[in-house]
């Protein structure tokens, strides 16, 4: 996940009020339990300390939500009486909650933002596609692409004097797969498509997939679907699921290669807060994983103003000559590192499974160097 997006909530100080709340429900009675849930959450924050005009803030931010149709939820994060980040959610979180704290908790991003593939969907038949973008949001139309016209289809005669015929057939097939390939690529290109699925008969899909550029075809999805079908929004759901399955497994088992010791003894990876600290400080970290169920994602660290002011005990930070410290969560703290540094971040829970203790403690890096 790229992590530029979450800049503006480290340029000013905190403490930040952090919300999560699930849109997904649409009843007839949605708007007022909606507005209780503003008053809840708001009421949560006072709890914790928070000031009355961020307290306020997030409720009329909350309130604004009455009446919207989207289909998962949304974000807050808030200080100093100002909603400062709203971003919309791609799955809705387990539980509507609050959290006032030194630093914006931004960890249940990676799960609940982040990794959102985007499926560029082609329905072919013989004379060209009608092209479809489909997100977790919803879908909208992408276009269409119109080949040859005819011929189109084969005889049923098996007269030697048709081969001339037929031969025009297979050529006005072969180009129309062409045709939507080169548009398929094209229109990849323009919408940063994660995935490219393809719904037709065997036939015509795989025309299309065999003239698609090389640097695409690891992106293709074949559906199981005739011409004129359509893809429901659980065929899109699996595809997506499992393209950020492949992504967790191949990113874990470069960690897992990269953490193996050199013929120097220096490794690429690293895990543990300790260690994580540490590389933070120095600036290497190339991209940060986590597990945020893991037991070290909540673990507490110290930070200071700066991104590389953070250490495990709050005494470390008075030796790096850090007069302010305040307590924080070590995936927190640790995102907040790697959005100063332009690291990106990546949740492996799709992938726990297959590596139920990479990385230890749920929290590892990649590094920039060793």
């Amino acid at each position: 996940m790229d992590l530029a997006f979450l800049h503006p909530l480290y340029e000013q100080p905190g403490p930040w009020a952090s919300v999560y709340v699930d849109t997904s429900r649409h009843t007839q009675d949605t708007p007022h339990e909606r507005h209780l849930t503003a008053v809840a959450l708001a009421r949560d924050l006072d709890g914790q300390g928070a000031d009355q005009a961020t307290c306020e803030a997030v409720r009329e931010a909350l309130d604004g939500l009455q009446h919207s149709s989207e289909p998962n939820g949304r974000a807050l994060f808030a200080r100093a009486g100002e909603v400062v980040l709203d971003p919309p959610l791609a799955r809705p979180p387990q539980r509507d909650s609050a959290l006032w704290a030194p630093l914006p908790h931004t960890a249940p991003l990676l799960e609940l933002a982040g990794e959102d593939p985007v499926c560029l969907v082609a329905y072919i038949d013989r004379r060209g596609a009608d092209l479809e973008l489909r997100t977790s949001l919803g879908r909208r139309d992408a276009g269409s692409v119109t080949g040859r016209q005819w011929p189109v289809h084969r005889t049923s005669t098996v007269d030697w004097s048709e081969r001339h015929f037929q031969l025009k057939v297979e050529n006005t097939w072969e180009h129309n797969a062409g045709e939507i390939a080169d548009a398929l690529a094209g229109s990849q290109e323009e919408t940063r498509a994660d995935l490219l699925v393809l719904v037709g008969d065997e036939r015509e899909r795989r025309s299309v997939h065999d003239r698609l550029p090389a640097h695409l075809k690891d992106l293709v999805v074949e559906a199981p679907h005739g011409a004129g079908s359509r893809l429901l929004d659980g065929d899109v759901e699996s595809a997506r699921q499992e393209h950020v399955r492949r992504r967790a497994r191949r990113e874990l088992d470069r960690f897992v290669a990269a953490r193996e010791p050199d013929t120097e003894g220096h490794s690429g990876a690293v895990e543990g807060v300790p260690a994580l600290v540490e590389a933070a400080r120095e600036h290497r970290i190339d991209e940060l994983l986590i597990r945020p169920d893991g037991p070290d994602a909540h673990r507490e660290v110290w930070i200071g103003e700066d991104p590389d002011q953070l250490a495990v005990r709050r005494t470390d930070l008075k030796i790096l000559g850090e007069q302010h410290s305040w307590s924080a969560r070590a995936d927190d703290a640790l995102i907040r590192s790697a959005v100063a540094t332009g690291a990106p971040a990546l949740s492996v829970t799709a992938a726990e499974q297959e590596r139920e203790e990479v990385p230890v403690g749920g929290l590892g890096a990649l590094l920039r160097w060793t």
